[in-house]
């Protein structure tokens, strides 16, 4: 009998079971806890947030490689030039496996390389002397398994530059791009180079520049003062140039050195016999105002021309300056000696005439002599 009752109630029992066996198991959910999230996502600050992974300041490793030089006007204090900014710094974060890198690193490019720089922290590069925004830009970024991060960019801009012309025509100008840390101060951001970036830190062999010979680039540390006492890092990058000397001649120097001849003349075209002068002084005065408007007029051409030559202290301006010396003396000779004739009235006839003879040729050797001397100084 009570295996009949057994069987009565079997699937009862059944359904009674399978019951309690859901209850059990909501229970042990609901005394569960939710899993934890990954330790290495707990806290982690974004990737463009500054790496702190090797310390503070990060250093930012600075070279720069010149394409092209468009053009330098020393009149107007610019250059445009294509250049390869190379900046390189540490991010640990960026770390990964070195079997990752097709070539030892993993390389973006064009617009791939914005989409990668845009998720990652890059430092922010103010260039002090650049005028305007650059024609044409285009970056590059590569990653290094060991968290290493190179930007190259490469750059059509327009530069200032300040063009010191004491040594013309023989002056080397050292044409600047000025890069500064913008925002971060020295003790965050920092910027450096090493060998390696001085090695890549040149002139490409193709460059042309009219006028002008390129040289060495050069680069120098530097801090900019902000408020509060703050500083910035800085970098400027020089690149040397050195004027071709030999295309200033027959432009400037052929005609200065030919116009200090002109009051010459006022003594070479006389002649003294027994006291008395052959040429009249009113002659040889027409030539000497002849020398001064040409004078007038060879400055006024220059300083069209070469507005930069007129504005400071160099041999163009010396010259100038000896032309209207000698003009000065050549005046004064004509008046002194072929107008009033005072040396002779004063010291006699002899007297003017051996004076005479003496400032025929120490008159023109002193001032072609003081002429060359400023042009070997400045090519010295």
């Amino acid at each position: 009998m009570i295996r009949a009752v057994f069987r009565a109630s079997g699937p009862f029992l059944a359904i009674l079971l399978g019951v309690a066996a859901g209850i059990a198991t909501l229970a042990a959910t609901a005394d569960a806890k939710p899993p934890e999230p990954a330790l290495s996502s707990v806290g982690a600050p974004p990737l463009t947030s500054i790496p702190t992974g090797k310390g503070l300041p990060v250093v930012v490793r600075t070279g720069l490689f010149v394409n092209h030089v468009e053009s330098f006007d020393d009149n107007k204090g610019t250059f445009e030039a294509t250049t390869d900014l190379r900046l390189t710094w540490f991010d640990t974060r960026l770390r990964y496996p070195a079997e990752e890198g097709l070539h030892g690193y993993k390389e973006y490019r064009a617009s791939a390389a914005e989409e990668e720089l845009a998720r990652i922290w890059t430092p922010r590069i103010r260039h002090l002397n650049r005028v305007g925004e650059p024609s044409f830009i285009e970056r590059r970024l590569r990653l290094f398994p060991n968290g290493m991060v190179e930007v190259i960019a490469r750059t059509t801009a327009v530069y200032k530059v300040t063009v010191d012309t004491t040594k013309f025509p023989f002056d080397r100008q050292a044409l600047p791009i000025e890069l500064m840390v913008h925002e971060d101060t020295v003790e965050t951001v920092d910027m450096d180079f090493t060998s390696d970036d001085v090695s890549f830190s040149r002139v490409a062999k193709s460059v042309e520049i009219g006028g002008w010979t390129p040289g060495l680039v050069r680069l120098n540390r530097d801090l900019v003062k902000g408020w509060n006492g703050d500083r910035y890092a800085k970098v400027a990058v020089m690149i040397d140039v050195g004027r071709v000397a030999v295309e200033s001649l027959s432009t400037i120097f052929i005609p200065l050195f030919a116009s200090l001849l002109i009051p010459f003349l006022a003594t070479w075209m006389n002649k003294a016999v027994e006291g008395e002068f052959e040429v009249e002084a009113f002659e040889l005065g027409n030539v000497i105002i002849g020398g001064l408007f040409a004078v007038i007029a060879l400055s006024f051409t220059i300083s069209s021309a070469f507005p930069a030559l007129m504005a400071g202290d160099n041999t163009v301006t010396r010259l100038l300056a000896l032309n209207y010396v000698a003009l000065a003396v050549g005046t004064i000779i004509t008046v002194v000696f072929y107008r009033y004739r005072l040396p002779a009235t004063w010291f006699g006839p002899y007297v003017q005439e051996q004076a005479f003879g003496f400032l025929s040729w120490a008159f023109p050797v002193l001032f072609i002599a003081t002429g060359v001397a400023f042009v070997m100084i400045a090519a010295a």
